[in-house]
């Protein structure tokens, strides 16, 4: 009598999910704030909040010198929104409703909708944000060109994959750590603060330095979204192979990691969060 009716052809069952997927995804976004619209201005207010930051800091320390030539607003943008969007993502879906969370009790949630809403959520108000300061910048202040648009974008959906899993990772193995999980959550996103490469380019950096940073995945999308966007910057130590093949792999591990964690969820881990 009270059983929701489902449709057992493969068409009705596709988009009963991505039904409940869009419902799950309106639900994570306004997990963070109950009103979207001061959500996303509170989103934007970081970022710009951000940009002047580091626009300060590079007029005291004098590494306006190190970028490249043309916007230099574009320049500091360039590597916020791939920073912020790498975070946000990572932070979203490593918050995601686990298996023992309280949802998924209620049929069809599963873990897959959760994980998957979480990430949809933190990239729309990501993309908005981008798309919404852009355009105030170009309208109110300086007009903008964009050398390779696309691919440009197509960065920012790569610093979004490889946030997105990581973040399953840390989803995976919360339950069975939750304290030093976080604690390594949260040195991993301040360290990224200086080792994402926001205020320097790949192509100034002596062979010592670069060691350093060649290993993050951020790094590299960062300075091939500058190769995309600035028509006089070619990258010749980075590459978006790299960070497509580690996000490829750790998503892999999550994955793998989630599965296993869902075998021996128990409802009293809970406590522990």
């Amino acid at each position: 009598m009270f059983r929701a009716e489902r449709s057992n052809s493969t068409l009705g069952s596709t988009f009963s999910l991505l039904e409940l997927i869009f419902h799950a995804t309106v639900r994570s976004l306004r997990r963070t704030h109950g009103n979207a619209i001061l959500g996303l201005l509170q989103n934007m207010m970081q970022t710009m909040m951000l940009v002047a930051v580091f626009f300060v800091m590079s007029e005291v320390l004098g590494l306006r010198r190190a970028s490249v030539r043309g916007d230099f607003i574009l320049f500091l943008m360039s590597g916020i929104f791939m920073f912020m969007t790498h975070v946000k993502s990572l932070g979203a879906v490593s918050g995601a409703e686990a298996s023992t969370s309280a949802m998924m009790q209620h049929a069809p949630m599963t873990t897959a909708v959760s994980i998957t809403s979480a990430a949809l959520g933190a990239l729309y108000n990501q993309v908005l944000s981008l798309v919404i300061v852009l355009f105030v910048y170009h309208v109110g202040y300086r007009h903008i060109e964009i050398y390779d648009m696309v691919g440009a974008f197509g960065m920012l959906l790569l610093a979004w994959f490889t946030g997105c899993a990581l973040g399953l990772v840390f989803l995976a193995a919360t339950p069975w750590a939750p304290g030093p999980i976080g604690i390594i959550r949260t040195v991993y996103t301040r360290v990224n603060m200086i080792a994402s490469g926001k205020m320097f380019l790949a192509n100034t950096l002596p062979s010592k330095m670069l060691v350093m940073f060649d290993w993050n995945p951020l790094f590299h999308t960062i300075d091939q979204a500058r190769g995309f966007a600035f028509i006089n910057y070619n990258p010749h130590f980075t590459n978006w192979q790299y960070p497509l093949y580690f996000g490829l792999a750790v998503t892999m591990i999550g994955l793998m990691g989630e599965f296993y964690t869902r075998q021996y969820a128990s409802i009293s881990w809970r406590a522990g969060k």
